[in-house]
């Protein structure tokens, strides 16, 4: 696994799963924790393919998924930048949160659990 520091927030890859789908995650969950400030401008295709020694096309296309999120947007000329939406970043926030819960609950079935033991166990957890 390699870690690359991009800007204020870090992108861990390795070989588990596409490379662009990793890029793509991590630039979401660093915007959904707050980690990159709403209307920064992120480094270009090349700047980050660079960095991370991937092929270009790769960035791109983890780039255009943020633009069809409305996660971001490239200005002409002046490079690509996170939005400037709270409403946009809480959607994505809920989703990624959704996501997190749906493997929760999977994973609770799979032991065994029912909705009422695993509430309780989640009760208990310490969320500081």
């Amino acid at each position: 696994m390699a870690e690359y520091e991009i800007g204020s927030f870090k992108i861990e890859l390795d070989l588990t799963k596409p490379l662009y789908e990793q890029v793509l995650d991590q630039i979401r969950h660093a915007i959904a924790r707050g980690e990159v400030e709403l209307g920064s401008k992120i480094p270009s295709v090349r700047e980050l393919a660079l960095q991370l020694k991937i092929n270009p096309n790769t960035v791109m296309r983890a780039y255009q998924e943020l633009e069809r999120d409305k996660l971001c947007e490239t200005r002409r000329g002046q490079g690509t930048f996170i939005t400037t939406s709270e409403e946009k970043v809480m959607e994505i926030k809920k989703s990624l949160a959704k996501d997190a819960l749906n493997v929760f609950v999977s994973s609770m079935k799979d032991l065994g659990m029912d909705r009422s033991s695993a509430q309780k166990l989640l009760e208990e957890v310490e969320w500081e």
